[in-house]
C-alpha cells in the first residue's frame, strides 16, 4: 500500500513537471515547480480522501465526498488561475497558464484515484496541446 502511494506521488510529480518544462521552455511565469506542486497537491488530497474513506467503510457516501473533492480542487485552481490572467495593451495573457494549472490538478486527481492510464494519456495530450498546437498557432495564426 505505501509503495503504491510512493509510486503515485513520484508519477504525478513527473507528469506535472513534464508540463512545467514545456512552460519553462516558453518562458511562462508558472513552470516546473508550479505545475509539479499543483499536480502533487491534488494527488495528495485525493489519496488522503481515499485513505480516510477506507477507515470508515460504508459510513460515508463515497461518491458525494469524491465529487466534493473535485469541486473544491476545481474552485481552488480557478482562484489560482484567475491570479495569473492579466489584461495588457497587447491583449490578455495568462489564459493558457491558468488552463494548464487546471489540467495539472485534474491529472493529480486521476493519479490519486489510481487512474494511471488516464493521468499519463492526459499529460501526453496536454503536452501535445501546449507544444504542438503552440507551434501551429505561431506558424499559421501569428499575432502581430
Amino acid at each position: 500500500m505505501e509503495i503504491e502511494i510512493i509510486f503515485q506521488l513520484i508519477l504525478v510529480t513527473f507528469l506535472g513537471a513534464s508540463i512545467g518544462l514545456e512552460r519553462e521552455y516558453k518562458k511562462k511565469g508558472a513552470g516546473l515547480q508550479t505545475y509539479s506542486l499543483v499536480s502533487l497537491a491534488t494527488c495528495l488530497f485525493t489519496i488522503i480522501l481515499f485513505q480516510v474513506l477506507n477507515l470508515f467503510p460504508g459510513k460515508i457516501d463515497t461518491i458525494f465526498n469524491f465529487a466534493g473533492l473535485i469541486q473544491a480542487v476545481a474552485i481552488g485552481l480557478g482562484f489560482i488561475g484567475a491570479g495569473v490572467i492579466f489584461r495588457q495593451p497587447s491583449g490578455i495573457v495568462g489564459l493558457t497558464t491558468a488552463a494548464g494549472l487546471w489540467i495539472a490538478g485534474a491529472i493529480g486527481i486521476a493519479t490519486g484515484a489510481k487512474l494511471y492510464f488516464l493521468a499519463v494519456f492526459s499529460t501526453f495530450l496536454t503536452l501535445l496541446i501546449l507544444a504542438g498546437f503552440g507551434l501551429l498557432e505561431e506558424k499559421f495564426f501569428k499575432k502581430e
